[in-house]
This record gives C-alpha cells, sequence and structure tokens, in this order.
C-alpha cells in the first residue's frame, strides 16, 4: 500500500492506494495532473495509465473508493452517488478497477468544478 495527495490548489485530501495491477501502474506515473471532471459526486480525469479491467473490477463502488474506469483512461474520485446509482449504492458509468480509499473528509470534494486543475503525488 501507498500513500498518495490529490492537490486541488485550494485543498488537498489524502489516499491510500491498495496493491492492484492498477495502483502499481499509476504510482509508476506519477506526479500527474489533470482537468477535473464530474458527474454527479464523482471526479474524474484522464491519464496516461493504459490498463484493462483487473480482477479488482466492480461494477459498484463504496463511499470514498478510487478507481479506474478503463474505457476513458480516467482516475475516479468517488464521494457520493452518480446519476446512474440507486439507492444505496454508488455506480460508475461502467466496471471500474478499484485502487485504493480517500482518507479525511469527503464533502470538500463538493466544492470541486469541472475544468479545476488535479495534481497526484506520493505523499
Amino acid at each position: 500500500m501507498s500513500d498518495i495527495i490529490f492537490d486541488f490548489g485550494h485543498f488537498q485530501i489524502q489516499a491510500r492506494l491498495n496493491d492492484s495491477p492498477t495502483s502499481k501502474a499509476l504510482l509508476d506515473i506519477l506526479p500527474i495532473e489533470g482537468s477535473a471532471q464530474t458527474w454527479g459526486e464523482e471526479i474524474y480525469f484522464s491519464t496516461d495509465v493504459d490498463i484493462d479491467e483487473d480482477e479488482w473490477a466492480k461494477e459498484t463502488v463504496e463511499l470514498g473508493d478510487i478507481a479506474f474506469w478503463p474505457p476513458d483512461k480516467a482516475l475516479c474520485l468517488f464521494f457520493g452517488p452518480t446519476p446512474i446509482s440507486s439507492t444505496g449504492e454508488i455506480r460508475p458509468a461502467s466496471s471500474t478497477n478499484i485502487m485504493g480509499k480517500l482518507l479525511g473528509d469527503l464533502e470538500i470534494l463538493k466544492s470541486v468544478n469541472s475544468g479545476s486543475l488535479i495534481k497526484v503525488d506520493l505523499k
């Protein structure tokens, strides 16, 4: 497991990655930055990680999960329901590779707007 930081300029949030192949691929290219997109209570941005679904892939995620969406090579931060979530679940657009967990107060992620710069690096 490795700890990383998501830096949004006006705040940072820490995360702990699991030992999945996707997490290892992300660690290999850090530091990175991207332009945030929002979809409900999900923030995502495209990366240079190029990996297909792995054994950690799931159709639904948990609050605070960090995941990778292979179709857009996107890193995804889940802090609540998406537009296609049903009651009591958080559902990505399609299956995502679970990479770890956000640590701390997720409420601050609601202040992120599409187009915001995100920097990601090791803690």
